[in-house]
């Protein structure tokens, strides 16, 4: 009986982090094409990922141009690449990731 009530905790916690986790990945733009909406929605996304950067202005910048590129921004103020591969990928000429 132990050991059945155990399986169903760990799966019922199994459960609601997966879920939890699912809500909080980054959401791609809305059906922007291009233009001043993009740049609108771009700009809000940038704001928050470059909130605590030593230099903002030079995040704000490049996470601009991968934002427009890519239509997409990874939450957070650091990592969580992984919820835009496009945004991950990105390169500079010296070979080191472009986004911020």
């Amino acid at each position: 009986m132990k050991i059945i009530l155990s399986i169903f905790f760990v799966a019922s916690f199994l459960l609601i982090t997966s879920s939890l986790a699912s809500a909080t990945i980054s959401a791609p733009a809305p059906e922007i094409k291009d233009g001043a909406e993009l740049e609108k929605w771009c700009g809000g996304k940038c704001e928050v990922r470059c909130e605590e950067a030593g230099m903002k202005d030079r995040c704000l910048k490049y996470c601009g141009i991968c934002c427009k590129e890519c239509k997409c921004v990874p939450s957070g103020t650091y990592g969580n690449k992984h919820e835009c591969a496009c945004y991950r990928d990105k390169l500079s000429s010296k070979k080191t990731p472009k986004c911020p």
